[in-house]
């Protein structure tokens, strides 16, 4: 992920928890609620493109995402640069590539995704109409969207559009739209739901 200061943070993390909400499909914010406690774990690949308007092609970023209930998250870029971001219970890391080898960060960003990291769990649980930070809307051709409450938010996401995938529990896609020319889409494949991960995943880098 790029960025720098809160709003770069934030956008990170807003990757992180709006690219996988991992709930059973509805028709309704009842219906995703009650689906959501069925979803214990998740792994899956991902492909992250970003789009703007003075790139001839999109920057292509690859990587793999871990979730184990109720609050154990694991996202992983594995090209073209390694970085690892790990939530377990109520602590938060971030280890970046630099010069060939990881290092831990630390600062602002980490305290900007600490505060966004707060809202995983209720995400996770299919709560999205209670988030304080977005409204969100469930279309029925199977697209949340969801928009910043806030101005000032608004300024660096317009909106996030979930497409969700027939599989219950899975997500095809997310897209967020930074602006008229610039958005960001994440694609997922791979999906296993419910299977054993190693807590040592969530808690230190190999």
């Amino acid at each position: 992920m790029q960025g720098s200061g809160i709003g770069g943070a934030a956008r990170a993390v807003l990757l992180l928890v709006s690219a996988w909400l991992s709930i059973g499909w509805g028709g309704s914010w009842e219906e995703l609620k009650s689906a959501a406690g069925g979803v214990t774990s998740v792994r899956a690949e991902f492909v992250q493109e970003k789009h703007m308007k003075i790139l001839a092609r999109p920057l292509i970023s690859s990587g793999v995402f871990y979730y184990q209930a109720p609050a154990s998250l694991r996202w992983e870029y594995r090209s073209p640069l390694r970085n690892v971001l790990l939530m377990d219970a109520e602590r938060t890391e971030r280890w970046v590539e630099t010069a060939g080898r990881l290092v831990k960060e630390s600062g602002v960003n980490l305290q900007a995704m600490q505060m966004v990291l707060e809202q995983i769990s209720q995400w996770l649980d299919g709560r999205f109409d209670e988030n304080p930070m977005f409204s969100a809307r469930l279309d029925p051709d199977q697209v949340i969207v969801m928009a910043p409450r806030e101005p000032a938010f608004a300024k660096m996401i317009q909106r996030i559009e979930v497409r969700l995938s027939k599989r219950p529990g899975v997500i095809d896609t997310v897209t967020i739209y930074e602006g008229e020319a610039s958005f960001t889409r994440l694609v997922f494949n791979n999906v296993t739901l419910n299977s054993p991960i190693d807590q040592a995943l969530f808690r230190q880098v190999p």
